[in-house]
């Protein structure tokens, strides 16, 4: 019979069985472990892998039903398969009850535990494939309509995949419009909260009277108009993850009582006096500088440290244009789709618009420009002309001074012209100071650095060398 390979661990507190059972199995082919006692034996959980359990019912110190709620605490879907010699029908019922997988009684024959090993690995083997299958499931689907191929969105996206299984509370920085809420979500999505609630809260929008109650939650008659209790969104959240964006706007009163949220994972409704107990991942996001309001005094410097475990810097669009085309696609195949109408297309004309425009909303204002042309649109090209004024008039006093390109210039020749003329542009006018460059190009100087490598643009100081540009 072939046997199905498999990690397992031997706990039981004669040594005699554990010899006899580890030779059992490895004659079959098992790598095994043993542990004489449960607090070993969940110190070698905690260190390895294992899939199975083979767990004494009776041992001094930590008894088999103890250990096996502390296995599952640390791997739920571990096969564990209950030994004793003092096997009842009421024992195997209380075993079963608390998870373990199987029960057997002492002694038994060789033959009829290598099944039962068996028969759990083979159970723990389709656990772990669909744990993978919903994995990979949920990562193709996590980033929903967060869209971008650039070093700058790579990286995002990497730390997304790092940090989202872990606890620790997440700060998002940005501008209004780069997408902290779509990162928030992201994260929820693939970490092991995903089956609870994702609670998203804009501080700025709510009344400063209303925010603790909404937060928080209220009892009867803890203000005017509170004709009943009502749970906070923190209640609601317990399990899941709270999402507030524009925390910089939080009065700096309920940020006492967030701060104890996060340390303690506790909080009192308006007007009562009852501690309530929750477990949510909390993820802050900003568009404001933080620290210079923990210097101002608007905001404490205690909570700023406990939210600033990690921080997810979001890139404004106009660090990343080389990412414009694939969204402008994305927003034209959504907003098509909504308007039931067949897919646009942007005319070149167009799509240079689109990248000579600073974009000072970002992405939410690339969105409503994309929006606004699929549903103006009179045939399946989407003009420069459907696009707002002001995207028209940024990108026009470019145009005036570079000249449109020809008609039929490929995608990537087009956004690597766009590039080295902008950047060009930005070195005659700081006459080759690159980093005076990149602040007139909103860049990093690292990023200026990388994009003048791989354009081959070679900066010059142009006071001193007769005013020219060279190219590798």
């Amino acid at each position: 019979m072939r046997r199905q390979p498999g990690e397992i661990l031997i706990v039981d507190d004669e040594e005699i069985m554990r010899e006899v059972l580890t030779k059992l199995l490895q004659d079959e082919g098992y790598s095994c472990q043993a542990a004489a006692t449960g607090e070993e034996g969940l110190e070698k959980l905690r260190e390895g892998f294992f899939d199975l359990v083979l767990l004494d019912l009776l041992m001094p110190g930590m008894g088999g039903m103890k250990t096996l709620e502390e296995i599952h605490k640390i791997d739920s879907t571990l096969a564990v398969v209950i030994l004793t010699a003092y096997a009842s029908l009421e024992t195997a019922v209380q075993a079963t009850r608390a998870g373990a997988f199987d029960f057997l009684a002492k002694p038994f024959k060789n033959e009829e535990l290598l099944v039962v090993v068996q028969n759990g690995l083979q159970r723990r083997a389709l656990q772990l494939e669909n744990q993978h299958l919903r994995r990979t499931l949920r990562e193709r689907t996590a980033f929903g309509n967060l869209v971008g191929k650039s070093e700058e969105m790579q990286a995002v996206f990497d730390l997304i995949v790092q940090v989202a299984p872990r606890r620790s509370t997440i700060l998002i920085q940005g501008e209004s419009g780069t997408g902290k809420e779509l990162v928030a979500k992201a994260i929820h999505n693939l970490s092991s909260r995903s089956d609870h609630p994702f609670i998203a809260v804009n501080s700025g929008n709510i009344p400063t009277d209303l925010l603790e109650s909404e937060l928080f939650g209220h009892v009867k008659g803890a203000f005017t108009g509170a004709s009943n209790s009502k749970k906070g969104l923190f209640e609601v959240a317990d399990g899941g993850t709270v999402f507030l964006d524009e925390v910089g706007t939080i009065p700096f009163e309920t940020q006492t009582k967030l701060l104890r949220v996060i340390q303690e994972r506790e909080f009192r409704r308006v007007g009562g006096i009852d501690n309530i107990k929750v477990d949510v991942r909390i993820i802050a996001a900003t568009n404001i500088d933080l620290r210079r309001a923990v210097e101002e005094r608007r905001f404490r410097e205690d909570l700023y440290y406990r939210l600033n475990v990690i921080t997810l810097l979001l890139p404004p669009l106009r660090e990343r244009k080389g990412d414009i085309p694939l969204l402008a696609e994305f927003f034209i195949t959504r907003y098509s789709r909504e308007n039931s109408r067949d897919p646009c297309s942007l005319s070149a004309e167009s799509l240079k618009v689109l990248m000579e425009h600073d974009w000072p909303g970002n992405v939410r204002e690339l969105e409503n420009a994309i929006e606004r042309a699929v549903v103006l649109a009179a045939s399946d090209t989407i003009k420069p002309d459907l696009f707002p004024r002001e995207v028209l008039e940024s990108a026009g006093s470019i145009q005036d001074h570079w000249g449109l390109l020809e008609e039929g210039a490929s995608l990537k020749d087009l956004v690597a012209e766009f590039e080295r003329k902008l950047i060009d542009s930005a070195l005659e006018k700081t006459e080759g100071n690159q980093r005076r460059a990149a602040q007139l190009l909103r860049l990093k100087a690292t990023t200026l650095n990388e994009k003048l490598k791989r354009l081959r643009i070679k900066p010059v100081r142009y006071g001193v060398q007769g005013n020219r540009r060279e190219r590798g």
